[in-house]
């Protein structure tokens, strides 16, 4: 086909340039002729091109303009591509229509975003979620129709690694998930899910937990009230009756520790934020830390150092953030051998605060990080007997961090010692003073 265009080319340019040459023979003005016989060729392109441009222009979609030679084969090509190119949207089109036809009986809200953050397409699920309208809310950003606090400040901090638990804005007796995932150019979609039964369920267990601790704490005080009795009188007893009676205070206070960890975990997820946002001086706090770490390793002489920047506090609740961090600091106590090295460091910069609880003990398979966080998850169960842990000390670090919005990090090796490494975002650090631990103190 190109060859025979080509040819066909050539024939008619040798074809014009003879014509012009016999024509300025004939006149005697041969170069009239050759320039004559140009402006008629390039007035015929023209024509073609005007023809193309109004064939474009008026109805694509028609079949070509008749023409012959190089531009017939023009015409023919740009129809073809244009078949093909229409077929092929039809193809995606259809592809579209059944995704969305999909996903719109989808029992689950799907949401779909553009790069701006603004609303392009959802199903019906959605809709009934969170009360979208299509004439009304499509091109929006999607933080203007969802007017929910926890939402916007979720959205807008870009960690979608945790879903997100709201409350329906069409029916506060619904509870619903969102899970964010980006895809593409910055575009985001949105899987909305009706977790209500879930939540009750959840509700029910924290309620369960948290009367059942309350309800076991007043018995548990009376027996360890007559154990104590019982064991300042021990001389009375046989030998294996003190026995006895030391394994039974020992484990009245395992028992108590439990207790007072569940309440204190059913505290912490009673609401999503601290009970104070006042600023702590976290120096202060880690050397109290610090003491009764000290207090606590006891005959096992551990070298505990710390080192803290006083210019560096955190907004929050000083009773919750001593409790998670001294949940790290007496987890390294209890897992370090006899001598061990312990570093607690305390320091920010312009990205947040940071907190490192480092050890020199046994280390953790990697198998067993992910896990660490959960409800009474242990890496070996036969060291609670030893250590006296409660098996609920990361959870409780876990839920303060979230309510102070920080996230734990953890790096261990078997062997070789762990690394606990709290972060907190910019916006609950106080700074005085300048970056750095040079700004700060060592113990």
């Amino acid at each position: 086909m190109n060859q025979d265009w080509r040819g066909a080319l050539v024939r008619r340019l040798l074809l014009i340039l003879l014509g012009c040459l016999l024509l300025g023979l004939v006149s005697g003005h041969l170069a009239w002729s050759l320039v004559l016989g140009l402006v008629l060729y390039l007035s015929w392109t023209l024509r073609q091109l005007l023809r193309l441009l109004a064939w474009l222009q008026q109805n694509p979609d028609a079949p070509p303009p008749a023409s012959h030679g190089i531009w017939a084969e023009v015409f023919d090509n740009l129809y073809q591509l244009q078949r093909r190119e229409l077929r092929q949207r039809n193809q995606l089109q259809a592809i579209i229509d059944r995704v969305q036809s999909s996903t719109a009986a989808l029992k689950d809200g799907v949401i779909m975003l553009d790069s701006h953050g603004n609303l392009e397409w959802w199903n019906i699920a959605a809709s009934d979620f969170l009360g979208l309208k299509h004439q009304q809310d499509t091109g929006h950003p999607i933080t203007n129709v969802v007017r929910h606090p926890a939402f916007k400040e979720y959205f807008e901090r870009g960690l979608y690694d945790e879903p997100l638990e709201i409350v329906s804005p069409v029916n506060d007796r619904i509870y619903l998930q969102v899970n964010i995932t980006r895809h593409g150019n910055s575009e985001h979609m949105f899987l909305v899910r009706d977790i209500t039964r879930l939540h009750h369920l959840e509700q029910m267990r924290k309620d369960f937990v948290a009367n059942l601790s309350h309800e076991l704490r007043t018995p548990l005080t009376v027996i360890t009230g007559y154990l104590e009795t019982l064991l300042e009188n021990s001389g009375e007893q046989p030998g294996i009756w003190q026995r006895a009676l030391q394994q039974m205070d020992q484990q009245a206070g395992r028992m108590q520790h439990l207790i007072s960890d569940l309440l204190l975990l059913a505290k912490l997820e009673t609401t999503s934020h601290p009970s104070a946002n006042n600023p702590v001086a976290v120096d202060q706090l880690l050397k109290s830390i610090k003491s009764d770490a000290l207090a606590l390793s006891a005959e096992k002489q551990h070298r505990i150092s710390l080192e803290a920047d006083s210019h560096i506090q955190l907004r929050g609740s000083e009773s919750e953030l001593r409790s998670a961090f001294s949940n790290l600091v007496f987890n390294a106590v209890k897992y370090t051998p006899e001598g061990g090295d312990i570093q607690i460091r305390w320091w920010g910069n312009e990205q947040g605060a940071f907190l490192c609880v480092q050890d020199s003990g046994i280390g953790i398979d990697r198998r067993h990080l992910p896990r660490l966080t959960e409800r009474f998850y242990r890496v070996d169960s036969s060291r609670a007997s030893t250590t006296g842990g409660t098996g609920l000390g990361l959870a409780i670090v876990k839920h303060v961090l979230l309510r102070h919005m920080g996230r734990l990090d953890i790096d261990s090796v078997p062997g070789k010692g762990s690394a606990f490494t709290c972060h907190f975002q910019a916006a609950q650090v106080v700074r005085a003073g300048g970056w750095g631990l040079e700004a700060g103190r060592k113990e």
